[in-house]
Parts: C-alpha cells; structure tokens; sequence
C-alpha cells in the first residue's frame, strides 16, 4: 500500500522516548484503540496474507525480522520480549522495546508487484447511516454566458439610470461567448421572490413608473409619473406640469430608457391631480391601483420616483398616519394651497418624487406622493425628515376620470366658511368653527348655523378648520355624511348631503 493511500496516514509514528505510561502521559494503548474503532464501525483494513513458518529450536537464535514496508513498520506496536521466556527478571516499567527502521534496499525488496498491490489495497467500509461514500460531481451542463459590458454608474435626470440599467440587460442578453460567471448569472432570481418582498413590488411597478421633465419659460425641474392605460396616459401631481402650462414643453423617460413627448391632458389645482397623454407610444404597462380605503397605520409601503432626477429610486417604509390634513403648495407667491387628507409615510420622498406612486407591498398603488415636510441639507437643499405625504388614490382616480372624460372636475362641499376652534385653555383645538353659511348649499338646507362647531365627519374626529376641509376633499359629491356639531354647549348630528363646487 501506498502512503498516499494509507487510511491511518494522519496517525504519525511516535517515537518511543515520546511515549509515556497510559497513566502519566496521556498514551493510549494503540491495540485497544484499534480494535475498538473496528467495533465501532471504522474503516478496516485487510492486510496482505503472509504463509505461516517453521517454528525456531528453542536454542537457535531468533532469526532477523523480515523486511518491512513503511506502513507496516508504522501500525506494528512495539515488540516487547517475553522475560518469562528468557529468565530474566521482570521489572515494573523497565521493558525493552525494539524497534527496526526500514532501509532504502527493505523498501526495494518488499515494494509489492502490481497484482500484489491489487490484493493488498485496503478495502474501506462506511456505516451507511453515518458515512457516505464520495460521488464523483456530474459534468455541468454547458450554458449561454454574457459578456460585461461597461455602462454609466450614475446618471442625473432624463434617461441616466434607465438607459444605464435596461440597456445594458438587453446587451448581455445577445452573447453566446459560452463563458458562464456568477456575476453574470441569468438565473430570474427575482421572478422566485415570494408576494410582499420589496423587490417583487420593484419588480412589478417600476415598469410603469416614469420620469417626467417640463420647461416652461424660464422654470424647468422633473418629477415622477404614473402610467395608467397602455396608450401612454400618465397621472402625476399638478405641479410637475404646471410650468409647461402655456406652450412649455414635456418629455418623458421610460424605464426602458426611451423617451417620448407629451401633452397636458387636464389638471385640478384643487387637488393637485394632472394628467398627460404621451405621443407614438403603445403596449405600455399601467400599473395596478388599488384602494386607499383599506391602508392601516403601521402597514408596509414602497415609494418608487427619480428624486432629484435620479429615476427609479425605491424606498420603504410604513403608512404612519390616515387622513392628515397637509395643505401645500408648489411655492410660486401666486398659488393657492392644496389641502387634501393625506397619506402620511416614513418612506424618503424628495424634491423629484412628486407624482410617483406609493405603493402596496401587493403592488398595487394607494397614493400619489406629493408633499414632504422638508429638513435642510448642509448645501442648502430641501430633504426627507421622513415625513412624507401623498394623496389617497380613490381621490385621484375620481379626479383622473373626469380629466380623462374632459370633463369640469367637480368637489364635494358643505358650503359654508370655517375657522379653528380652541376650548378654553386657547391652546387645544377641538374643531371647525363656522363664520358664514352660504345660502342654498348644502349646509343650508341641513340646518347649519353660523357659530356651530363641528368636531366630527362620520365619527371621524377634526380638530381644526383644515382637518373639516381635506376630511370633505375625500367624498364626492352626492354622498350624504354625518356630522357632530356642538351648539349652545351640546352635541348634536347633522345629516348633510354633499354639494359640489360646480354649483357656485
């Protein structure tokens, strides 16, 4: 046998004038060993048959040992003479080893031939339930690699990130190098991601999020937008587009890195909804709306836009408030605010995510971002503090319709004028109190009266005159609501039947 194929190679010899007692050097006597990790199961080795011999005369000297391979001068215990056969005295720790070191002619002479190695090679057994025999790896299949293709790291604005991402993928795609790397594995990773993980929801929305980019007179600036028909109508926030108003001009970056123009189909101020309508484009994916009716507080969202003009950002976070009142503007002296009852979120939302969607980890979208309140950069730039607002999408799917349908977005009111109302202490508010009832609205006729304070819509407690503005903003109008009103010290309900603004 071999050393390289020696099973108890990893046992070196160790001289004797190492090897103290069983008691005082840690020794273990090496036949018990072995034959006790036979029992147990470990390999065995067959060793080659040797013929018996003619026993010596009792008074012929003992013949010299045979020659001895390595191996077997390595696993043969030490040899110690019988002091009962030689008369001599037996003394406690003092027996003689011997020991014989092979030389270069042993080796020579006890090499074995070819068919005695054949026999004497140890036959290895494995307790099948503890040991395995190796198996030898099956041949990889051979697979289509790709190549590395260099692209831009980081693109600001239009196209950058898109052309930077999609375009290289597409590239990689055409190779048939045959070199396969697990950089460039084309294993669909993400398509096995389970429901509700943040990168089956990118996956999923990110092909119907956009970039879009106006410039009107002497103003310009980018926001996201929202594909909603395949055709190429797209929702975004009114104040993206506003500047492109009269005559500008807006294009749109696809997530595919393309790029087209497009037209202002219709916008509300009020609400600050817009829709636009893109040129020569078709088969594009809408995204799935959902509904802002079912959001919990606590629930998990994504905020996908290009803050900063750097496209198809995603973010997390969670839904931390429902119907917070959030008046805004775009910042212009002349613009009126927009109230509505926000969707309050920790997901970063910047300068650039206006319009975008927030998102459901179902994929579906339930707001459109919108505002932030903004903390100050070192640089002077306006930045997430990780409060974040968007307008609920049952609002914005109302107003898109009637954009779409070219028709006068109409808004539920109540028709009267309101101001904060604060209890005693001037400091806690506790509603919206009316200064003016217009005659023939639909506070009117349920008996509205100018001093009431109302507190609450459908149950829903308000506490200051914004709160009753963006609870209303949330209905239509037709629908017929609840409200608490306290006059002359109690508390009373009033039925109200919602008007609209069309009226006026």
């Amino acid at each position: 046998m071999s050393d390289q194929s020696d099973p108890y190679n990893d046992r070196p010899y160790v001289p004797p004038a190492s090897q103290g007692n069983g008691a005082e050097g840690g020794e273990t006597d090496h036949g018990t060993a072995r034959a006790a990790s036979t029992a147990a199961g470990e390999p065995t080795v067959e060793q080659p048959y040797a013929p018996p011999t003619t026993p010596p005369a009792a008074d012929a000297p003992p013949p010299p040992p045979a020659p001895r391979s390595p191996a077997a001068a390595h696993d043969e215990q030490p040899t110690v003479p019988d002091a009962a056969a030689s008369g001599a005295p037996v003394v406690p720790g003092t027996q003689a080893y011997t020991h014989r070191y092979p030389t270069a002619e042993d080796i020579a002479a006890s090499a074995p031939t070819a068919e005695e190695q054949a026999v004497a090679e140890p036959t290895i057994t494995f307790d099948q339930a503890d040991h395995l025999p190796p198996v030898a790896p099956s041949k990889p299949k051979r697979r289509v690699g790709r190549k590395v293709v260099a692209g831009v790291a980081l693109v600001a604005l239009a196209g950058g990130a898109g052309y930077g991402g999609a375009w290289l993928q597409d590239q990689q795609n055409d190779d048939d190098s045959g070199v396969t790397s697990s950089l460039t594995s084309d294993e669909a990773v993400n398509a096995k991601l389970p429901n509700g993980a943040v990168e089956k929801v990118a996956q999923t929305v990110l092909p119907s999020v956009v970039q879009i980019n106006v410039r009107g007179g002497q103003e310009g600036g980018s926001g996201t937008g929202i594909i909603i028909s395949s055709d190429g109508d797209i929702l975004t926030n009114n104040h993206v587009v506003d500047v492109a108003g009269d005559g500008g001009t807006i294009t749109v970056a696809f997530n595919d890195g393309t790029n087209a123009s497009a037209k202002i189909v219709g916008t509300d101020p009020v609400t600050d909804i817009a829709v636009i309508k893109v040129s020569g484009k078709s088969g594009l994916q809408p995204a799935e709306l959902g509904s802002s009716s079912d959001l919990r507080v606590g629930q998990e969202v994504v905020a996908i836009g290009s803050p900063y003009g750097l496209e198809s950002t995603v973010t997390e976070g969670i839904v931390s408030a429902l119907n917070r009142p959030v008046s805004s503007s775009d910042g212009a002296n002349d613009s009126k605010p927009t109230i509505f009852p926000a969707v309050q979120t920790d997901a970063a939302i910047n300068p650039g995510n206006s319009g975008g969607p927030l998102v459901n980890l179902a994929g579906q979208v339930v707001g459109i971002n919108s505002a932030i309140r903004a903390g100050t950069t070192t640089s002077g730039e306006a930045g997430s503090i990780g409060l974040g607002f968007a307008i609920p999408i049952d609002l914005a799917k109302n107003v898109a319709k009637q954009l779409l349908d070219g028709k006068q977005v109409e808004h539920a009111q109540i028709g009267v004028t309101v101001q904060g109302a604060v209890s005693d202490d001037d400091i806690t508010g506790i509603g919206a109190r009316i200064q003016e009832v217009t005659s023939g609205s639909a506070g009117d006729k349920a008996g509205l009266k100018k001093g009431d304070v109302i507190t609450a819509v459908d149950g829903h407690a308000v506490a200051t005159n914004d709160a009753l503005v963006a609870s209303i903003r949330a209905y239509q109008p037709g629908q017929k609501i609840e409200l608490t009103v306290q006059r002359n010290g109690k508390t009373t309900q009033v039925e109200v039947t919602l008007g609209s603004d069309a009226e006026q």
